[in-house]
């Protein structure tokens, strides 16, 4: 986002402000304000600079922007794509960024020293569902031959059993197969290591007290780090057979005919976290107002996304196609974020929650969100060494802050601008979703149970093993 845009928009905001000041604070809605500021208070923190991945589900962030929610809570924000998940990480940490859109493992993985250091929070979650995972049209050729068919197309879910059958092949000519996900600690990795070894393929482990961060060891399929945008260009060139990562880039590889989607993150597991919007502990507690603004302005954001059964979402492709934002061709991004999802050309599928941004309380923290990323970091090995339950429970509560979400949103509550049934029943709440089972493969899970859990996998490390 350009400085002059922002100063512009900076002047504009406050000439308002100090107009209607002038005006004096006797109408409803200046009273509404005045009452509302003693509540969350004055922002400490004004310009603020938020950084994000071209993804769709950085949504959120453009759509406060763009729609002036920000500029309601007294904030005058810059948004900056990044190169990398670990730039961004790393512009947090020190400071040049305030916040970010950031993938749901990286606040816990930096909270608990797997890569860099530091002390993460996140008080919103951005979205749930939104990725795929594809592969190269070679490997989808020899996946034909493993699959059901129905009125000439792939009955879906389609589960990594197929991808066994090529894997082995590939194995038989000493050949390596290689797949793409985004970062070490990202969504991705996990759902593709979900996926694959609910197949019977192993993924591989990390040994980080052995300074082996590859998660490569024992591994029938080679995961390696792609940065989203250059997936399909690494796929067409041959050097990866597959990848898993968020829209518009699979939906970019039918687009120019190199690779098919074979599954959703929703058919891996069903309305599951993605991204959250991260800061620095430092940051909140310095700074709790300016937290709470902007988390109102988020939650505004995510709510419009999904208003009246996704209206708004032909015109946030139309701001979404910008190329400050995700800058991705705005048929490709509406594949997706549309209610649709194309597996191969011609196969075009009703998909109506592949992005979810607000319904289900998809914004709202849970804890038990947090405790499944920390088992599949512990089953692949990133968590060394066995952890008890409620070191489990203790992490997440270190990490997850629905105490700054729930302020922001009863303080939009009491504006009017949402209703109470609109979120969780905050007095109920404990952070902790019921056990679920829909997974591809079946097992449940239960937030407050992560070691039965994690030892439930026949894949993966479990009890006291190490890599």
């Amino acid at each position: 986002m350009s400085n002059t845009d922002s100063t512009r928009r900076s002047f504009l905001k406050k000439a308002t402000l100090a107009l209607a000041l002038s005006m004096g604070m006797g109408t409803g809605l200046l009273g509404m304000t005045a009452a509302h500021a003693e509540d969350i208070g004055k922002p400490e923190k004004a310009d603020l600079k938020f950084g994000f991945i071209k993804l769709t589900d950085m949504a959120p962030l453009a759509i406060a922007y763009e729609k002036g929610f920000f500029e309601d809570e007294g904030l005058f924000v810059q948004l900056e794509a990044q190169a990398n998940w670990k730039v961004l990480l790393d512009g947090v940490i020190d400071g040049q960024l305030d916040g970010a859109h950031m993938l749901a493992g990286q606040p816990l993985a930096a909270t608990i020293g797997f890569g860099t250091k530091a002390d993460i929070v996140t008080p919103f979650s951005m979205d749930l569902n939104g990725n795929g995972i594809t592969v190269s049209n070679t490997v989808w050729e020899k996946m034909k031959g493993h699959l059901e068919m129905k009125d000439g197309k792939p009955v879906h879910p389609i589960k990594a059993d197929a991808l066994k059958a090529v894997v082995e092949e590939y194995k038989k000519e000493g050949k390596p197969f290689n797949m793409g996900m985004v970062f070490p600690v990202s969504t991705h990795n996990y759902e593709l290591r979900y996926w694959l070894a609910s197949g019977g393929l192993n993924p591989g482990l990390y040994a980080p007290a052995k300074d082996d961060i590859k998660g490569q060891i024992g591994a029938d399929v080679i995961l390696s780090v792609t940065p989203p945008p250059q997936m399909p260009a690494t796929l067409e060139a041959g050097t990866i057979d597959g990848y898993c990562v968020g829209e518009p880039w699979n939906q970019q590889a039918v687009a120019k005919g190199i690779g098919v989607p074979v599954i959703t993150d929703y058919e891996i597991w069903k309305n599951n976290p993605e991204k959250v919007f991260g800061l620095t502990k430092e940051f909140t507690e310095k700074n709790p107002n300016t937290t709470a603004h902007v988390v109102k302005a988020l939650i505004r954001a995510a709510y419009w996304l999904d208003e009246n059964n996704n209206a708004n979402r032909k015109e946030a492709v139309e701001i979404l196609s910008k190329p400050e934002y995700v800058g991705a061709d705005k048929e490709v991004l509406a594949n997706s974020m549309t209610g649709t999802f194309e597996y191969e050309k011609g196969d075009k599928r009703d998909v109506p929650d592949f992005n979810v941004f607000f319904r289900y309380n998809a914004t709202y923290p849970y804890y038990s969100d947090a405790v499944w990323y920390l088992t599949q970091m512990r089953r692949w090995g990133q968590i060394g060494e066995h952890k008890d339950d409620a070191w489990y429970d203790e992490t997440a509560k270190s990490v997850y802050r629905p105490d700054i979400y729930k302020k922001a949103a009863e303080a939009l509550i009491a504006e009017g601008k949402l209703k109470k049934e609109d979120f969780p029943d905050f007095a109920a709440e404990s952070g902790y979703k019921p056990a679920t089972g829909d997974f591809i493969d079946g097992v449940t899970y239960d937030g407050k149970k992560p070691n039965e859990y994690i030892d439930s996998f026949k894949i993966g490390l479990k009890k006291d093993e190490k890599a």
